[in-house]
Parts: C-alpha cells; structure tokens; sequence
C-alpha cells in the first residue's frame, strides 16, 4: 500500500461542536442564583419547621413537620434562614400577634428556634394562679376536657440529658399510659381547654402541680409578646428563667426575636422511621397533614373562666 493510499483511507476527525463544551463558570453562576432564590424564600416567605420536643403537646407532636410563613409580623434578623445576620433590634414593617398564634422565637444568647404560643400582647398585665391565666386582672376562659387520647408511640425518642429516651417518659407524662381493646397503647392525658380575649381557642395539658404554675402579675413591654407552652408542665418558656440549666426565655420576648408565624402541618412520623426514606410511608401518621395551626375562633367573647 503507498502512502497515497494510506492518506487517502484516514478519516479526518470531526471538529468539536462548540454546544458540546460545559461552561463551569455558567453552571455555577446557575446553582448560586438557586441557593440565593431558596434562601430568600426561607427567610422572606416559608420555611419548613421541625417538632424536636414535647412542650407543644397535644396540638403538635414530636415528629410533625410544618410551615412557618416569615411575612405576618414583619421582618427581622431573625427572620433570615440560618441566622446569617448578626442579632439586632431592628423591623421591618413590623406587625404584632395575635392571641393564640404559634410563633417561631430565637431566645437571646441562644441560635436554637423554639416555637410557642402567643398568651399575652404588650401592655397586658398577665400573672398565673395554680395554672390559671389572669389577664388584666381577670381569669380566662378555662374548662376541663374529657382526657385526649393520643398514640403512645413506644418508638418516639427526645435528647435527655447526655443521650435519648421515650419523648413521653416522665412520671407524669407515662402514668397515664393505657391499653386499649385493639392492644394499643395510648397516653390518656387531663386536657384544658383555654380561650382567650378574641376567641381564639386551643388545648393544653396540665399534667401535675408545678412551680411554674404561679406567677406573680407582671406587664408584658411595649413591642414584647408573652409565651407558653402548651403542655405547662413541659415547657421552658416565658414563665422560666433564661439560665443556662432551666434554658427558659426569661420573661416576655421582644419582637425582634419573633421569626414567623406556624402555619400547618405537613406531614407528621411517630419514631420507626429509619434515615431510609422508604420506612417514612409506615411512619406515618394519619390524620395531621396539610392540619392548620391557626386557632380555632369560639363563636362567643370568652368570659371569665374556671380555675382548676
């Protein structure tokens, strides 16, 4: 074979198509648009919430996950996903709660978010008798409701100290453990039901006598918001001090340390899930997606109530 032969058999390569080559400065402008659009949507519209602890019992459970909308009150340091500003004072179009709303609050000294309830408004004098709300001098709306049954779910594990344990373990959280019929076993539980000045109305659980059952009459500050938990007994919140062992928020809470609104329930995992998505769908519980968390209005003005 001659060489003319040979070059004439060589098949020339194809030119590289321009369209084929990865621009890496175009993808990683892309992926950096996305993280600067999810992180202003987390910090100025939604985000998602997780149920850690028990001291919302029995209106949110360990394992539920929910909506926090950022926009009801404004917005504030606390109000950008993450904490990535430094803590201020400062609002933007602030607005303030309502009785009744689930807020999302960062206690000062602390990064952690703990959710609660809004009881008291600024300028309200609010003080607590054997568990009883008195705002401005007169109780609340209180009656006793027949005992909530609630799944005792064996599997549910909460942080106690240096490792976990049954999120309902303590003395008297399990001495209302019961079984029913079916073999199931389900927390039976002393439930109160509260209203307060603008009907808003809700369950609490008040499961034995405890320090944080009395207050003397305080006055929540302009701008602050007082918080409790609704399982009382169970709840490091307004009534507690912010010391580092009681971890409570130490009295009334500024606004400015207010992060968004509760808004519902999107789905919700009793503790035998695994980290295999796959085990989530047996996890499940029935009956709490797309739930609200807004409270319920009473139909009439809440009178004065009954204390226990």
């Amino acid at each position: 074979m001659t060489v003319e032969d040979t070059q004439t058999n060589e098949v020339p390569a194809p030119a590289e198509d321009p369209k084929d080559k990865v621009n890496w400065v175009d993808e990683v402008r892309g992926l950096a648009w996305m993280l600067l659009a999810v992180l202003a949507f987390h910090s100025f519209i939604a985000k998602p919430f997780y149920i850690p602890s028990i001291s919302m019992t029995p209106n949110l459970l360990v394992g539920d996950r929910l909506v926090v909308s950022k926009y009801p009150y404004g917005w504030n340091w606390s109000s950008v996903s993450f904490h990535l500003l430094p803590r201020g004072k400062w609002r933007a179009l602030g607005g303030t709660p309502e009785y009744g709303d689930i807020v999302i609050v960062v206690p000062k000294d602390r990064d952690d978010d703990l959710i609660k309830r809004v009881v008291a408004l600024p300028g309200d004098r609010i003080a607590l008798k054997s568990g009883q709300i008195y705002l401005n001098g007169a109780p609340i709306k209180r009656e006793m409701d027949p005992p909530l049954r609630l799944p005792a779910d064996d599997a549910l594990m909460c942080d106690d100290g240096p490792g976990k344990s049954w999120c309902y373990s303590s003395d008297d959280m399990a001495r209302h453990r019961a079984r029913m019929p079916d073999g199931k076993f389900v927390l039976e539980l002393p439930t109160w039901r509260e209203t307060l000045p603008n009907g808003a109305t809700y369950l609490t659980l008040d499961t034995s006598d405890e320090p944080n059952d009395d207050m003397d009459e305080i006055t929540v500050p302009a701008s602050h918001v007082f918080l409790m938990g609704d399982n009382r007994d169970h709840s490091a919140d307004s009534r507690v001090p912010a010391a580092p062992i009681s971890n409570g928020l130490g009295g009334a809470v500024p606004l400015h340390d207010v992060g968004g609104r509760a808004e519902f329930i999107t789905f919700s995992l009793d503790g035998t899930q695994s980290w295999n998505p796959l085990s989530w769908w047996g996890a499940l519980r029935s009956g709490r997606a797309w739930s609200s968390l807004r409270p319920a209005i009473a139909q009439t003005p809440a009178p004065a109530g009954n204390s226990k």
